[in-house]
């Protein structure tokens, strides 16, 4: 389980910025930031399993576990370490491009998890704009799926002028987005900290698989537009 050790130890190696003292705590590292993250991301390998089988599920380091060191070569922030770390879960990437996928992260602010881009590409956002105005099935049943829960919140930047003004509220939230994730933010450390996250964190995916079906599907709607 997670612990007032793996938030510490996210902290001090963000302040002490050095590879140096990361080597030297990298026991620590591997026994309260990485080992519990494994052990987490392999009791929800089922669930993600079942919802969407094409995706790889791998607790390691690299692959269904975030790297904690940064990747300076694009960035001014030259700090070498996040104080962040997180699990993601998507189908094989296409270059820089990663597609929809369900996440949980946390750091000392707190924790949150849910499904959606990253950073969607707008052949993505038109593809999903598309189907929301043809009332497309996959669309129908996400919106459905969206209002009977109260977990999850819709997130993500939106355009500064509103678009599609005749269309009803339920449609608006979603077509003004240009970007979009699904989202559970929390500050529950007692939660973090518990056996009962695992399964907080199952129940919430199945919640969503609606909508990343819905996600999946635009996808493959907004091939044809590249």
């Amino acid at each position: 389980m997670f612990s007032d050790d793996t938030i510490n130890f996210l902290i001090e190696n963000r302040i002490n910025n050095s590879r140096e003292w990361f080597l030297a705590n990298k026991k620590e590292y591997r026994k309260y930031v990485v080992e519990p993250m494994a052990e987490l991301v392999e009791e929800l390998r089922p669930c993600i399993n079942r919802i969407d089988p094409e995706i790889d599920v791998q607790s390691r380091v690299g692959k269904s576990i975030s790297r904690i060191n940064r990747d300076l070569r694009y960035s001014k922030d030259k700090t070498l370490y996040r104080d962040v770390i997180w699990c993601s879960f998507y189908r094989p990437r296409n270059g820089m491009y990663c597609p929809p996928g369900m996440f949980f992260e946390l750091s000392p602010d707190g924790f949150r998890y849910g499904c959606g881009y990253y950073s969607a590409p707008s052949s993505s956002m038109k593809a999903i704009r598309e189907m929301i105005l043809t009332d497309n099935k996959a669309f129908k049943a996400a919106r459905a799926a969206f209002d009977r829960q109260n977990t999850f919140s819709l997130e993500g930047e939106e355009y500064k002028r509103e678009r599609y003004s005749d269309e009803p509220d339920c449609k608006r939230e979603w077509l003004n987005k240009k970007n979009m994730v699904f989202i559970k933010n929390s500050t529950d450390f007692a939660l973090l900290y518990s056996d009962k996250l695992g399964k907080v964190l199952t129940d919430g995916f199945y919640l969503l698989e609606d909508i990343y079906s819905f996600l999946v599907k635009a996808e493959e709607l907004a091939a044809c537009f590249i």
